[in-house]
C-alpha cells in the first residue's frame, strides 16, 4: 500500500570544485524534476529514497545520502486522491541528496531523459517549488560545507511542540 508520504531525491556529483546535480524529464507530464516518490507499506522516508534512486536511476541503495530539511507538503488528491482518509488532505515531501558514483545512469521509462546542470541551470529547468527550495539547500549545504539539519529540527520541533493537536 502507498505511505502517507513523498520522497525527493537529487543525485550530485563534485567536479574539481563545482557540484552538478542530476534532474529528471518526466515521460508523463514532460517537466524536470528530482527524482521523485512515494513511500511503500511500512517504509520510512529514507528506505522510500533508497528504493526511489534505485528504480528510478539505478544507483545503488547504500550510497552516501544528505538527509536535508526542506520540507512541503504536497495536496493528498493529487497523488492518489483521498486513499489516507477524508482529514489527510496534504501529505509531506521528505528531501535528499543522494551523492553519485558516475554521471551515467539507466533511467526508468518514467523518464524520457535526464541531465548534469549547475545549481542555476538545474534551478532554470525545475517546474516545483519544492524542488528548487530542496535544491537551493542541498547546494548551499554542499559549497558551505554545512553539516546535517539537527538544528534545524530542533527549531521545528521546539515551535511544534511534541504533542501537535
Amino acid at each position: 500500500m502507498r505511505a502517507s508520504f513523498q520522497v525527493l531525491a537529487f543525485p550530485f556529483i563534485k567536479e574539481g570544485d563545482n557540484y552538478l546535480y542530476a534532474i529528471f524529464k518526466r515521460k508523463d507530464m514532460s517537466v524536470w524534476q528530482a527524482i521523485s516518490g512515494g513511500g511503500e507499506d511500512n517504509e520510512n522516508p529514507v528506505e522510500a529514497m533508497k528504493r526511489e534512486v534505485y528504480e528510478e536511476a539505478a544507483l545503488a541503495k547504500d550510497l552516501s545520502f544528505i538527509r536535508l530539511s526542506a520540507l512541503s507538503t504536497i495536496p493528498a488528491v493529487n497523488i492518489r486522491g483521498l486513499m489516507w482518509g477524508e482529514e489527510i488532505v496534504m501529505i509531506p515531501e521528505f528531501t535528499f541528496g543522494i551523492e553519485s558514483p558516475s554521471k551515467e545512469f539507466q533511467i526508468s521509462d518514467e523518464h524520457t531523459e535526464y541531465g548534469w546542470f549547475s545549481y542555476e541551470e538545474a534551478v532554470g529547468k525545475l517546474k516545483y517549488d519544492s524542488n528548487k527550495s530542496a535544491l537551493w539547500e542541498l547546494n548551499y549545504r554542499l559549497k558551505n560545507g554545512v553539516g546535517g539539519i539537527d538544528k534545524n529540527i530542533e527549531v521545528i520541533e521546539k515551535l511544534y511542540g511534541s504533542n501537535n493537536e
